[in-house]
């Protein structure tokens, strides 16, 4: 398989794992301590995306990936960051962070669809 086809594949199922896992969290109760375990599985399979995004930009120097990396950071930052000061101060954190986040991490998947659909990715 080309690694252009896997790398759109990788993107979709990011995704689509992210929306799937926004539509589980809006349906189960607000039980903070499996709010921060989600933060944290969040912020791992981010942070090894970002591994994977730094891979390639290591094997595709012409290509830009600053799209995906940004938004994934931004992600990590935005949904786990919120989630992780909501569970420690309270609901003194707007809550409109977390879904910002959540919302990053999809465009950065798209953005990383993106990468794999340009002509510098191969």
């Amino acid at each position: 398989m080309r690694p252009k086809t896997c790398l759109l594949a990788a993107a979709a199922a990011g995704a689509t794992a992210v929306v799937a896992g926004a539509i589980a969290a809006h349906g189960g109760a607000a039980d903070p301590a499996a709010a921060v375990q989600t933060a944290v599985r969040y912020h791992m399979y981010h942070a090894l995306a970002l591994l994977g995004v730094a891979a390639l930009a290591a094997r595709e120097p012409n290509a830009s990936f600053a799209a995906p990396t940004v938004c994934f950071v931004a992600g990590i930052v935005l949904f786990s960051g919120g989630i992780y000061l909501r569970a420690a101060i309270g609901p003194a954190v707007p809550a409109l962070i977390v879904p910002a986040g959540g919302l990053a991490f999809i465009a950065g998947w798209l953005a990383l669809a993106w990468c794999a659909l340009r002509k510098g990715a191969s």
